[in-house]
């Protein structure tokens, strides 16, 4: 059994078709972006505390109303019958099972009510070009109990992914985004030099989505609003005006504009510009309990975790992984003597 978030990807390479996993491991452009959240996570030194007399570090969070296990998030991720039959119903079942949120995507592969009702859930949401399917999927989301809504902003356009534009990647026929069609897309037609999920996403996204839309949006529904993509804290300060109750910083996991800041580091000016005015998560690169300490120290409520969970559905470990994570952020918590949450957002960080 692994011993640390990372081996599930060793694991996961030897189950999965080499185009999948290179769908689930790239990032985009030379993949600057992926390789810099890495790097800029494991500069972010913490000064541990000592003699502080706690004997037991509690993980327990409040997130969007809700009480957690664990200051963590599964992150909205699409297709994840790519990489087992039962996809986004297995890892959303763990996620309940484990305390934790878990985020349906727009592209998911089973209908949202389906995950919904098997797990409590937050949806994600993509802007379309159809506004009236955006209705609907708020409407949808509404009506199957998620608790939240979070958009992402980030993708005007999906970023140039060269993995996925070499292998000619397609989907197969038996995985569909079940939220907009029930029926193969331009997602399943391989073209050699092309990514046919860029394709699809290209006729399906609005590039052209502005502030005003998600004004409309804020007055359209009841629930929670997390702003998901955001990198500049001028951007943070206008989605709190909208009314946004939470921000996720992210940089798509390096998957769009290559070159761009890595979330960490975008991290605190966002913290020090809205941090008083609603929940701030961090998204992107995070692969440890000390990982999530240090996103905590620097003023995080909460992250997201993405590809290491995908790696562990690929061996059917989601189990285990999301217990290693909880494990690791107890025994982090304990070495820099924090009993609690707010314990860890008063560390001292410094840069390696």
């Amino acid at each position: 059994m692994p011993e640390s978030l990372p081996e599930y990807e060793e694991l996961a390479a030897q189950v999965l078709p080499a185009a999948v996993r290179d769908f689930v491991a790239g990032g985009s452009g030379s993949e600057t972006t992926l390789q810099l959240n890495r790097a800029a996570l494991d500069s972010v030194t913490l000064v541990p505390r000592v003699l502080s007399g706690v004997e037991a570090a509690d993980t327990s969070s409040r997130l969007m109303g809700g009480v957690a296990a664990m200051p963590v998030v599964v992150a909205p991720m699409a297709y994840q019958r790519l990489l087992h039959p039962e996809g986004e119903l297995l890892l959303a079942t763990t996620a309940a099972e484990a305390q934790i949120p878990y985020v349906i995507s727009t592209l998911s592969s089973y209908p949202l009510e389906k995950i919904a009702g098997a797990a409590p859930s937050w949806f994600q949401l993509y802007w379309l070009r159809d506004r009236a399917m955006i209705e609907s999927l708020v409407d949808r989301a509404e009506a199957a109990g998620c608790g939240a809504l979070m958009v992402t902003v980030d993708v005007p356009v999906m970023g140039r992914r060269l993995r996925d534009v070499r292998n000619s990647f397609a989907l197969p026929p038996d995985v569909v985004a079940a939220n907009l069609v029930d029926a193969p897309s331009e997602a399943h037609v391989g073209v050699p030099g092309l990514s046919a999920v860029a394709a699809h996403t290209a006729s399906a996204f609005e590039p052209a989505v502005s502030w005003r839309d998600l004004e409309w949006l804020k007055q359209r529904t009841g629930l929670p609003l997390l702003v998901k993509g955001i990198l500049d804290p001028r951007d943070a300060l206008r989605a709190v005006e909208i009314g946004a109750d939470g921000i996720v910083v992210s940089n798509h996991g390096g998957r769009q504009l290559d070159g761009a800041v890595a979330s960490i580091n975008a991290l605190p000016p966002i913290v020090d510009a809205v941090g008083k005015e609603c929940s701030v998560l961090l998204d992107s690169g995070i692969r440890s309990g000390t990982d999530v300490l240090r996103a905590l120290a620097l003023g995080a409520s909460a992250v997201l975790v993405g590809r290491p969970l995908l790696w562990a559905l690929a061996v059917d470990a989601c189990s285990p992984a999301l217990e290693l994570l909880r494990r690791e952020l107890a025994d982090a918590m304990l070495l820099a003597g924090c009993a609690n949450l707010a314990a860890a957002a008063r560390l001292t960080t410094g840069r390696a």
